[in-house]
């Protein structure tokens, strides 16, 4: 059964926990069937606005993944109180179940030395992982790529190429392939190479690790402002309209 949808500017966020995606994923790969996994935030989505075919593959995903801060504000104004699922935690736990169950594994994107470290931590921690592709992002052809993991059949791909890279790359593997649970994993891989580190824990629970993050990497600020202020403003509209249409 798909999770139930909640439509914020048009962009649809399931809303559900990080188990009830984990097991919507996991009844997925048991069926052999492939999925696109997006952890949507406000700055996908005014990108989607922007660049048609991105909009396209954010609104036709089959697991979207309410990983911003933004979207759960936005939420809250519909008083639906959604828990945040970011999207590292979402896919570490993934790794797990691909760890348990053998289900083999690919990585894709970030720089050469940060996917091998990245890849290194993580097998300490899951030695029993089945690893049956590994590209940094930095490749030139790009067919080759996809043909390769095609080849080797993973059941699960990461790729961290960034938004809207990650999302283009990804939907080109599903024209080509659909059995396989693909997810954008954006800078994921520079924190489980040790590169980035992760607000604290306090950060996290209060919803504030974009906060910690720009306060971190001010260059991320332009990035956030005005595009935070503005989606919240544009979910508040929609909101007010939304109600003015029940009445």
């Amino acid at each position: 059964m798909n999770p139930k949808r909640e439509y914020i500017l048009n962009y649809g966020v399931d809303l559900l926990t990080k188990n009830e995606g984990l097991d919507f994923i996991t009844k997925k790969i048991l069926k052999n069937e492939g999925a696109q996994v997006v952890t949507i935030n406000p700055e996908m989505i005014e990108m989607g606005q922007k660049n048609k075919e991105l909009g396209e593959i954010l609104k036709n995903a089959d697991l979207v993944i309410p990983d911003g801060f933004g979207i759960k504000l936005a939420l809250k104004m519909r008083r639906i109180n959604q828990e945040q699922v970011p999207g590292i935690e979402f896919a570490r736990e993934l790794i797990n179940i691909c760890a348990e169950n053998n289900y083999p594994i690919a990585f894709v994107g970030s720089k050469d030395e940060v996917l091998t470290k990245a890849i290194e931590n993580i097998k300490e921690q899951t030695p029993n992982l089945n690893i049956v592709y590994k590209q940094d992002g930095y490749y030139k052809n790009e067919d080759n790529v996809v043909n390769a993991i095609i080849e080797t059949k993973p059941k699960v791909l990461l790729v961290a190429l960034g938004v809207p890279k990650q999302e283009f790359f990804i939907e080109k593997i599903k024209s080509q392939k659909n059995d396989i649970i693909a997810i954008g994993v954006g800078g994921s891989f520079d924190v489980w190479a040790g590169y980035v580190q992760r607000a604290p824990v306090k950060w996290q629970k209060l919803g504030l690790e974009w906060l910690y993050r720009t306060m971190k990497e001010p260059r991320r600020f332009k990035r956030i402002f005005p595009t935070l202020p503005m989606f919240l403003f544009k979910v508040i509209i929609e909101t007010i309209q939304l109600k003015r249409n029940k009445n």
